[in-house]
Parts: C-alpha cells; sequence; structure tokens
C-alpha cells in the first residue's frame, strides 16, 4: 500500500476527493479543512493499493496539484486494516507488478545526478578495482563492483528513453562520461603512485590472471551477463525490492573493466586498454538496452491490464 498526503487549494478539494473516491484501490480517504498553511488549503490523506497508484498520482497530476499544492507518496509497511485488504483485492493486478512512473523518474533523477558524492564513490569502487586486477583477487573485485554506483545512470537513460525525458537522458549521460573519466584518470594516477612505492608492477598486469583476466577479454557471455543484469536491476527498481540491486552490482564488469583499463594505460598497454575499454562499453550497451527493453515491456503490459479491468467493469 501507498500513503498520499495532498495539500489542495480549497477551490479543488472536493474535485480531489472526487477522484480517490472513484479511484479503484483507495481507501482510508481523510479530509482536513483548513488544516496547511504553506501551501496554504486543505490536506487530504488516503491510502492507495501500489497497483492502483500510478493512475492516481498520474490524475493528481492533470489536475495541477503538484504547481497548486503538493502530492507527497510514502511506502506503507505494515497496515493492518480489512478496508486496506479489501482495497488491494479490488485494484487490479498485482502490487510488486506495478510501475510507479513517478516515483521511478524521481529515484533515478537523483541517482544520476553528478555530485561529489557519486563521484566519489565510482572513483573509490575503481581504485579499489585497480588493486583487485593487480592482485589478481576475486574479492577485492566483488568489493568493487558492490562499491560501483554506475548503475543509477544506466537506469536513469533507460527511464529518460522509454519515458522521453531529454533532460534525465542528458543528467544520466553526463553523470556516466564524467564519472568513469575522472575515476579512470585518478586511477592512472593511483597506479604510478602504487608502482613507484612498488606495490604494483607491469609483470602483476601482464602475468596470467585467472581470476580477473575476463575484465579485458570481452566475449559473448559479457554481453549477456550484462542483458540479464539491466533486466534484474530494473526489475528491481520498479518493484521495490532494491536488495536485488546488490547481485546486479556485483554481476557486471562495468568498474573491473574501467580499473583495468586505467592500470593498463599507465603502463602503456594498449592492448590491455583497448580490451578492458571493449569490455566497458559491451557491458554499458547491454544493460541500457536490457533496461530500456523491460521498461517497455512493463508498460505495455500494463497498459493491457488496465484495458482488461476497464472491459470487465463496463459489463
Amino acid at each position: 500500500m501507498l500513503h498520499l498526503r495532498l495539500i489542495t487549494p480549497s477551490d479543488k478539494t472536493d474535485g480531489v476527493v472526487r477522484l480517490i473516491e472513484r479511484t479503484v484501490g483507495t481507501t482510508h480517504l481523510v479530509v482536513l479543512p483548513g488544516a496547511a498553511r504553506n501551501p496554504a488549503g486543505d490536506v487530504v490523506l488516503c491510502d492507495v493499493a501500489r497497483e492502483a497508484g500510478d493512475e492516481l498520482i498520474g490524475s493528481l497530476r492533470a489536475l495541477g496539484l503538484d504547481s497548486t499544492g503538493s502530492i507527497a507518496v510514502e511506502n506503507i509497511d505494515l497496515s493492518l486494516s480489512k478496508r486496506a485488504e479489501k482495497a488491494e483485492d479490488e485494484a487490479p493486478g498485482e502490487g510488486a507488478d506495478a510501475v510507479l512512473w513517478e516515483h521511478l523518474a524521481d529515484a533515478t533523477h537523483e541517482e544520476s545526478t553528478l555530485s561529489i558524492t557519486y563521484v566519489a564513490f565510482i572513483t573509490l569502487a575503481t581504485m579499489i578495482a585497480a588493486c583487485g586486477v593487480v592482485l589478481d583477487n576475486a574479492v577485492l573485485i566483488v568489493g568493487a563492483m558492490a562499491v560501483g554506483p554506475e548503475f543509477g545512470p544506466l537506469a536513469g537513460f533507460s527511464t529518460a528513453l522509454v519515458q522521453r525525458h531529454p533532460r534525465l537522458a542528458l543528467r544520466s549521460v553526463i553523470a556516466l562520461l564524467v564519472g568513469f573519466a575522472v575515476a579512470m584518470a585518478v586511477t592512472v594516477g593511483f597506479s604510478l603512485f602504487m608502482d613507484a612505492v612498488g606495490l604494483f608492477s607491469e609483470e602483476q598486469l601482464k602475468a596470467e590472471r585467472p581470476n580477473t583476466g575476463f575484465v579485458y577479454a570481452p566475449d559473448a557471455f559479457s554481453f549477456v551477463v550484462a542483458v540479464l543484469a539491466g533486466i534484474a536491476g530494473t526489475l528491481s527498481l520498479t518493484s521495490a525490492k532494491s536488495g536485488a540491486l546488490v547481485g546486479v552490482a556485483i554481476s557486471v564488469t562495468t568498474v573491473p573493466a574501467a580499473a583495468n583499463a586505467a592500470v593498463a594505460l599507465s603502463y602503456g598497454d594498449t592492448a590491455q586498454t583497448w580490451g578492458s575499454t571493449e569490455q566497458l562499453l559491451l557491458n554499458l550497451l547491454g544493460i541500457v538496452l536490457a533496461g530500456t527493453l523491460t521498461l517497455l515491456a512493463q508498460k505495455w503490459l500494463w497498459s493491457k491490464q488496465r484495458e482488461r479491468t476497464a472491459a470487465r467493469s463496463t459489463l
């Protein structure tokens, strides 16, 4: 269930209340006349089944409530109410399958923002991965994958393509390009420093690396895994099962590939630099392609679900 807290201008409250009452899957409607001070107006509270949330939020925005008042949405972790159970039963589809497009756009907007924190995380992840590739240490590679924040901009770009948000697409591309550019540049310097103090060596980079050699040897499996990870990551975002994102993070080799390219570049090893860059680009392409197609499929399936529900309601 979702909890909505709305601030409505007094002249729009009746229309908002009627809209909520007409929406299948809503309950616990509360109206507090004149309770809001900034902006001034009435406060309307209600709970709505997740599968009916996107339609209701879209209708509220169509009334202009996002500009004249306020729309706040929260997840309800526990609701002990027969009315809530009835609302969920009446709502079409399953809550886990529903996509809250406004929430997805907002979440990916935040995750794809180029910030100091984002750059710090992707840089630290790349430096950790650099240690992993030189030492051929799979544990460090997995740790670097988990730390890397690059899935946010990738999901943001896929969302932007499906929802046709050019600003979100541009923001995501900038975060990816600048983030990886800074991370790789810093890692080149880090690699030179580690070599100077005797902790890295070119011999280690060029030696047999059974645990990490895959990061500069892209093949068909690299693309397949990236596609599968992109599907899983997108589903985890749209179904609010964010725990799956950890598994997605450690299944693709974006950060390790960038790290290996940076270390190889510091030693002038063009073969490994190019191979790692191919691996990086292949993973990025696979994730974006899979994420976009997954969102399009979810959008189509949910529209069909609504059409079937509307057809049954008219019988």
